[in-house]
């Protein structure tokens, strides 16, 4: 090769990787952000990055555009691994003309969205776009559309996350909300469809940009962010997390890693001592997670928003696992809208990637109330015995101690299908509590008694007695069997390793109709 022509490689290659140049690369650090290639550099192996269409250019020549061609227009685009593990990834360059979406931005999104399916890869898009490029008009309205019709398509297909560091606004941010989990940093990221200058001009409201979009908000309120960090490195931490508990596909079983019974071994805990006699006491449901999974090993997801419910995964001896339990501490443990699309969400993720599902359950019911059931508690309760049917993984539940009513049942029960459904001694399955009960069926006949308190105290310890147990369910066989709570991880482990055989196809049909 003539010595000017590899010269002049070497000068596009290092013009191209500068982005929008030094002053603008300063500016994004100044504002205490990365550039896309450092952040890409700081989540894929070392070495391990192949690059796609580096040099590739708008077309645009309206509003003096031709004047503002940049080599990667944008993006960087290319595969790599995590962990040895192979990944596709785009991470758009606000360097660039604000990283806004021109057509050609969205070619190579597409491309390497297209690869990832075609290989069976993960895909990680790292957000950071000032939105559609305006300058371009209808060509990049129609390039969103082309990614959000390969995040459908990728959906359940391999996994997809989005990790947000900067503004994602307008149009963009339906892809990240396609994928299956977005990641927020509580200092730079922000989200929303209209910003706070329409806001204010279209209804008159003034609010500030972390209260419409910011990390905080979709973490708590809309429920929209799974993951929040508290820098730029924990985001790209969390990612490389989540990829290491999810197989590359559909395709593929979860992932299972060497497990060291000298270091990975629980912590040995009283677990009844955790739940306490008092059947009305709240607890912590992570202290009995922490005891059953692999030690250290819980990774919770979309921990402040739906609190009165816990989700996210662990490892049971090395196997990748879904947790899914009541918080007694917050609320009871109720389900209520939030906890129920937490769960039914994630229930369906885990169902799509072959990744079984452990429930620990202590469930009094729904959350009562006018604000709920016009807010459509129905409709949003309906979601998790829909999620919970309709999953073919291996599914099992530990009854720990409340299970009542209709929630007993959505929790995946035996009668929606559960593999495996076992109850510690300390169970309550019944239709209500004892006093709720009680005054139902002794209401009439405590207006008879000399002293009608004394009577329904009675008429609840009888309840309590015949009802608030496992012992009539077992009998009935809607539960497998009573368990010791120190064998609930061994009982897990040996029905996980039985079940890695199970095979249930679908039924054949074009799709069933959730209630959304």
């Amino acid at each position: 090769m003539e010595l000017n022509k590899y010269n002049k490689f070497l000068k596009i290659n290092k013009i191209a990787e500068q982005g929008g140049g030094e002053k603008s690369i300063e500016n994004q650090h100044r504002k205490g952000k990365q550039t896309a290639r450092e952040r890409i550099d700081k989540l894929i192996d070392k070495g391990s990055f192949q690059e796609f269409d580096k040099l590739v250019m708008h077309d645009c020549s309206e509003f003096s555009m031709e004047k503002q061609k940049i080599f990667g227009d944008g993006v960087v685009s290319g595969f790599g691994k995590i962990n040895g593990r192979d990944v596709c990834i785009y991470s758009q360059d606000f360097t660039v003309i604000g990283g806004s979406l021109s057509k050609m931005q969205a070619v190579k999104i597409c491309k390497v969205m297209d690869f990832a399916m075609d290989n069976l890869i993960p895909i990680i898009s790292i957000n950071d776009s000032g939105g559609a490029r305006i300058q371009e008009g209808i060509d990049s309205l129609s390039g969103y559309g082309e990614i959000f019709k390969r995040n459908v398509k990728a959906s359940g297909l391999v996994p997809q996350l989005s990790i947000i560091l900067g503004p994602c606004a307008g149009g963009a941010v339906y892809s990240p909300a396609i994928q299956d989990f977005i990641i927020m940093n509580k200092t730079n990221s922000y989200m929303f469809v209209t910003g706070p200058k329409v806001v204010k001009e279209v209804i008159h409201e003034e609010i500030t940009v972390d209260n419409l979009g910011g990390a905080k908000v979709h973490s708590t309120k809309s429920g929209v962010a799974q993951l929040v960090s508290k820098d730029e490195e924990q985001a790209l931490e969390y990612a490389k997390k989540i990829i290491k508990f999810l197989p590359s596909s559909c395709a593929s079983l979860s992932p299972c890693y060497s497990f060291d019974k000298k270091n990975d071994l629980p912590t040995t805990v009283n677990l009844l001592d955790v739940i306490g006699d008092n059947n009305s006491h709240p607890y912590d449901m992570n202290k009995i997670i922490s005891a059953i999974v692999d030690k250290d090993s819980f990774f919770e997801i979309s921990e402040n928003y739906g609190k009165s419910s816990i989700i996210g995964f662990a490892f049971l001896e090395g196997q990748s696992v879904g947790i899914v339990a009541n918080q007694p501490n917050f609320l009871a443990g109720v389900l209520d809208i939030n906890s129920s699309n937490k769960i039914s969400r994630f229930v369906r993720t885990c169902d799509a990637f072959n990744i079984p599902i452990i429930t620990l359950e202590d469930v009094p019911g729904f959350m009562p109330g006018s604000v709920q059931e016009h807010g459509g508690i129905i409709k949003h309760g309906a979601k998790v015995l829909y999620a919970y049917s309709e999953a073919t993984v291996a599914k099992i539940t530990f009854i720990i101690r409340k299970a009542y009513g209709g929630a007993y049942i959505v929790m995946n029960s035996r009668a929606l299908g559960a593999d495996y459904v076992a109850a510690w001694p300390s169970a309550e399955i019944a239709v209500m509590g004892a006093k709720g009960a009680t005054k139902i069926i002794f209401s009439k006949e405590a207006k008879t008694k000399k002293n009608p308190d004394e009577f329904l105290l009675e008429c609840e310890k009888s309840y309590t007695e015949a009802f608030l147990n496992p012992y009539k369910a077992a009998q009935k066989g809607y539960i497998d069997e009573i368990v010791d709570p120190k064998d609930t991880r061994d009982k897990a482990i040996t029905l996980l390793n039985i079940l890695k055989r199970k095979k249930k196809d679908p039924i054949r049909k074009k799709h069933g109709n959730i209630p959304l």
